[in-house]
């Protein structure tokens, strides 16, 4: 298709971001459609079943999933820039050792993850009844984590190609059968077994595994602009590195946010069990927001890349201030829906009218963090296209460790989970603030045009480093 095969380094930018993110936001769309769906089906299991679900995904299970989601941004940030310099041989090159590192990141996670289970949730602060259902969850979550992983990078590899609707059509498959399947195996339907919250990991998986054989199907058979082939799965420890040096500032720089998630929901849990849930619903359905919106900055971050790669810097800028007026667009209108319609969609997945008031509470300070994210998110992403990935890091740890945390500590005493919530709006402000200003600096785009000054852009036919 022409149009999957556009080259972003000219022409419309507004059509160029258009044709990136449109195929990602149709996709975070399903994966949203998804989470409300899965949260329904948990919701039922009952008040612990449900905080059991929501702490090993967005505590346990996120630690790893920033160390992923760090690798597909410096895979994608290497394969947009090699594309962009018109390597792609050099490109492919990249992909294949991206598939590589994914496996064993993927060990890793088998390893760590299902042995470190139950302490990690005991420091969490959950009950006994949520702690025996949450670990029995996190072992299955974790022994099937290859799914997620090879998913994940599969969509940076072609995101950074170009390529946002190959990815969008898998995910479409993925998410029908995970749904179908969870229904199944959750409330035993259709001859299946009821696993209860067992059944939520094994029909995930079998979306995941499904989505697996067409991925591998799209990169050997050279179905896509990235076309792997054995060769490319030999492993290039040089090639690896440079990945793993692109993608450890920003896992760590997420693993920031991580700590606070996990350090405020055990800091919730000192007000009791309802306030508890009410938290783990409403930070599952606050990030409705980032994953309809995050594809738009991940799409501007394809654009900064690919054309800083073409030593085009003028539209580089460009494409961040094409970004940020659609970015801000959707991500404040979404924070308007979140205010006006906080207590309706709280209801929607809770009963206990304790939980529902605490839940809309935290919406309207989760839609105050809406709006600074909104910018945010395209600055972190334009800057991670760019390569400068260790300032957007140490300016995004300092914020989680050494204003957040203490600010939740500091108003929690006296305002109680108020004070949980206002500090996660303060310090989604206050990042957003400085990473804005260091983008300003324009340090980023004057790095890529010296560097393409002085040649040490490699040439075409030099490794793929």
């Amino acid at each position: 298709m022409a149009w999957r095969d556009r080259d972003h380094t000219r022409g419309s930018l507004l059509t160029s971001l258009l044709i990136l993110a449109l195929p990602l936001v149709a996709q975070s769309s399903g994966q949203v459609a998804f989470q409300l769906v899965d949260l329904g089906f948990v919701t039922r299991l009952g008040e612990d079943a449900t905080t059991a679900v929501v702490v090993t995904n967005q505590a346990l299970r996120q630690v790893f999933f920033m160390l992923v989601l760090g690798a597909s941004f410096g895979a994608q940030g290497l394969v947009s820039r090699r594309v962009g310099e018109g390597r792609i041989d050099a490109a492919e090159h990249v992909a294949g050792q991206t598939v590589v590192l994914g496996a064993l990141v993927s060990l890793g996670i088998v390893v760590a993850g299902t042995s470190l289970a139950s302490p990690w949730l005991r420091a969490l602060n959950v009950s006994e009844a949520v702690h025996a259902i949450a670990l029995d969850y996190a072992r299955w979550v974790f022994a099937l984590s290859f799914g997620f992983v090879f998913l994940f990078l599969f969509n940076a590899i072609l995101n950074g190609a170009g390529d946002a609707a190959t990815p969008l059509a898998i995910s479409l498959v993925q998410i029908a059968v995970a749904l179908l399947a969870e229904w199944c195996f959750v409330f035993g339907h259709l001859g299946a077994p009821e696993l209860g919250v067992r059944g939520v990991v094994l029909g995930i998986a079998t979306g995941q595994a499904v989505a697996i054989v067409l991925a591998l199907a799209v990169l050997f058979r050279g179905t896509s602009r990235v076309h792997l082939r054995r060769h490319h799965l030999v492993p290039d420890w040089a090639v690896m590195r440079r990945i793993v040096a692109l993608s450890w500032p920003p896992a760590l720089q997420m693993i920031g946010g991580f700590l606070v998630t996990v350090f405020f929901i055990r800091l919730v849990g000192s007000f009791g069990s309802t306030a508890q849930a009410a938290y783990s619903v409403g930070l599952r359905l606050s990030m409705v927001g980032p994953m309809l919106a995050f594809p738009l900055a991940g799409a501007c971050a394809t654009l900064v890349g690919q054309n800083l790669g073409a030593g085009d810097v003028r539209r580089a800028w460009r494409s961040l201030g094409v970004g940020l007026a659609a970015h801000v667009a959707l991500l404040w209108s979404l924070a308007a829906v979140l205010i006006l319609f906080r207590t309706r969609i709280m209801a929607a997945f809770a009963t206990d009218p304790e939980v529902i008031a605490i839940g809309s509470e935290m919406l309207v300070y989760q839609a105050g963090a809406f709006a600074a994210w909104a910018f945010y998110f395209v600055f972190l992403r334009a800057l991670q296209g760019a390569g400068d990935v260790a300032v957007p890091m140490l300016v995004s740890l300092a914020n989680a460790l050494l204003l957040t945390v203490p600010l939740g500590i500091w108003l929690s005493r006296d305002h109680g989970v108020t004070g949980v919530f206002a500090a996660t709006a303060i310090g989604a402000a206050v990042v957003t603030v400085v990473t804005g200003a260091w983008v300003a600096t324009g340090r980023w785009a004057r790095r890529a045009s010296t560097a393409q000054a002085t040649g040490s852009t490699p040439s075409k036919g030099s490794p793929a480093t």
